[in-house]
């Protein structure tokens, strides 16, 4: 089910394959500079989506994506490069800082950060917050909002296009 809240949007998917559709579908929209800040629990869905994003993106082998738990930062060359984050393991707000973060969210790549909420004063005012929760074993809610007017156009564009069901076949 898909609600349309003003630049927002809520997926439930019922598998893995249906949130890197999802996943998918946003990367193919996305241009160079583009930020996408996730949250969710452990096995909320996270790297799921991201490995949708990097084919949506261009990445060849999006499948072999995996989160960089000990190198933080993954970066992976294409039609436009994809920077993956994930920063579980962030030690304090002073490593974060020498991660040099700004130099990617100005980038001419996309950006993904899982464990976004860790960092929420370095993210940029711009960007596609996706919040995700686990319903049960194969089920995830995933609510996407826009934040900053191209990221809200975009929303209201995947709203608009019918997500669930022309693209993702999700019902």
């Amino acid at each position: 089910m898909t609600l349309n809240l003003r630049h927002k949007i809520v997926i439930q998917t019922r598998s893995a394959s249906e949130t890197v559709l999802i996943g998918k579908t946003i990367g193919s929209r996305l241009l160079p500079g583009a930020v996408v800040a996730l949250v969710g629990d452990l096995g909320a869905g996270k790297t799921q989506f991201i490995k949708g994003l990097a084919a949506g993106v261009g990445i060849g082998k999006s499948t072999y994506i995996s989160s960089p738990s000990y190198t933080l930062i993954n970066e992976y060359p294409g039609r436009i490069p994809f920077y993956h984050m994930d920063l579980f393991r962030l030690g304090n707000i002073e490593e974060a800082e020498l991660l040099g973060l700004e130099d990617y969210f100005q980038g001419s790549g996309v950006t993904a950060i899982e464990w976004a909420d860790r960092i929420p004063f370095l993210l940029p005012e711009e960007m596609l917050f996706v919040s995700m929760d686990y319903v049960d074993k194969r089920r995830r809610l995933i609510e996407i909002t826009g934040k900053g007017k191209w990221y809200e156009d975009l929303v209201n564009q995947l709203s608009e296009s019918r997500i669930r069901n022309s693209e993702c076949g999700i019902s």
